[in-house]
């Protein structure tokens, strides 16, 4: 089994925490990255620790906090009762716009001892982070915690930990979660399909409106900088001369608007304008409509199980062939998906281990 556990119990947690028991009880794999990664498959997965602020959610079974306010998620499957949430460490993870709406709790703030000891007891092997995007010091909080309890740490926000090298005696994957179809993932897949035909990108622009807390906690625009930057390098990387589209501010991808009645439901808007043979121009536009937190979930039950893996084989720190594939701001960024979808595999088979089924097989 792997024991996970939860810091900030969200729309993500929602999502994730259902959609396994949801896997469980279906015995299928319709729907997932990878049926298998090592011996592990989605019904390993099970939740045993879980740490929010808001006093809607502390105290409360984990299967009652998920449906609590603010969040949306919608209920898919019966989530088994035993895991209390208990109160974490405030620091930046509430924005002052946003205080009404995660309300803190007024009770005792944890030590960073006192949760690894906690997570040491209850024997989590890998501990996920999805607060609000601008938790920097939290964020850093939560994974030295991580470290001192040699839990994997899996760093789903854009805030540089596993890109930066951050030390553990454990794993550590990240940084900024890629969705399994999401705004990014298509971005990428486009941008280099005009790299791969001989063309040159010459600007492109994703922006991306939503409904719920994720985008609402965004519009404190000082939160903004690592997630802009996350995502915007993570397209540009796709190209020869990265460094010259954002030096030019000829590509951005960011957060653009918040609107209450779209919930959970992202939608992106792609343009791309190149430069094809004898100078004539090519203009791509894509609208992409999403639920954010279902795609976020896909990927994590994936790095979940690629997290367990690497600690179970012993290996320390940021690990850039494990996060190539699923993070937008990796320790090593790779090209195309196809390339870091086989820096996976081939990380995985030094290791004596595989993923299932193999999805670059076509190629």
């Amino acid at each position: 089994m792997i024991n996970v556990g939860l810091i900030g119990v969200g729309n993500i947690a929602a999502m994730l925490v259902q959609g396994v028991e949801l896997y469980k009880q279906l015995g299928s794999s319709e729907g997932l990255m990878h049926e298998r990664i090592g011996r592990y498959e989605v019904s390993h997965i099970r939740f045993t620790y879980a740490v929010d602020v808001s006093r809607e959610k502390v105290g409360k079974d984990l299967s009652e906090a998920i449906f609590a306010y603010p969040n949306m998620v919608r209920k898919i499957a019966p989530v088994p009762r035993g895991v209390t949430v208990r109160m974490g460490k405030v620091l930046d993870g509430v924005a002052p716009h946003m205080t009404e709406d995660f309300r803190p709790a007024k009770l005792p703030e944890p030590t960073v001892e006192e949760l690894a000891k906690e997570m040491e007891d209850q024997g989590v092997d890998v501990l996920v982070n999805l607060l609000p995007v601008g938790s920097e010091e939290a964020t850093r909080f939560y994974a030295e915690a991580a470290a001192r309890a040699g839990a994997a740490f899996v760093n789903a926000i854009p805030v540089f930990v596993a890109s930066k090298g951050f030390s553990s005696p454990a794993p550590v994957l990240g940084d900024d979660i890629k969705g399994q179809l999401g705004a990014t993932a298509v971005h990428r897949a486009l941008a280099s399909l005009v790299r791969w035909r001989g063309v040159r990108l010459l600007e492109t622009y994703q922006l991306n409106v939503g409904g719920n807390t994720d985008f609402k906690n965004m519009l404190a625009l000082e939160r903004l900088a690592s997630k802009k930057e996350s995502k915007t390098m993570a397209v540009a990387s796709t190209q020869e001369r990265p460094e010259e589209l954002v030096r030019e501010e000829k590509i951005y991808a960011g957060p653009s608007g918040y609107v209450p009645f779209l919930g959970n439901t992202k939608i992106s808007h792609i343009y791309l304008k190149a430069l094809a043979f004898a100078g004539s121009e090519v203009e791509i536009e894509v609208r992409l409509r999403v639920d954010d937190k279902a795609m976020a979930s896909a990927v994590l039950v994936d790095v979940i199980r690629v997290a367990k893996v690497a600690k179970d084989h012993g290996l320390r720190g940021s690990i850039d062939w494990a996060s190539a594939f699923y993070f937008k701001y990796p320790p090593r960024q790779a090209r195309s998906e196809l390339e870091a979808l086989r820096m996976l595999y081939k990380g995985l088979e030094k290791l004596g281990e595989e993923a299932r089924p193999r999805l670059d097989e076509p190629f």
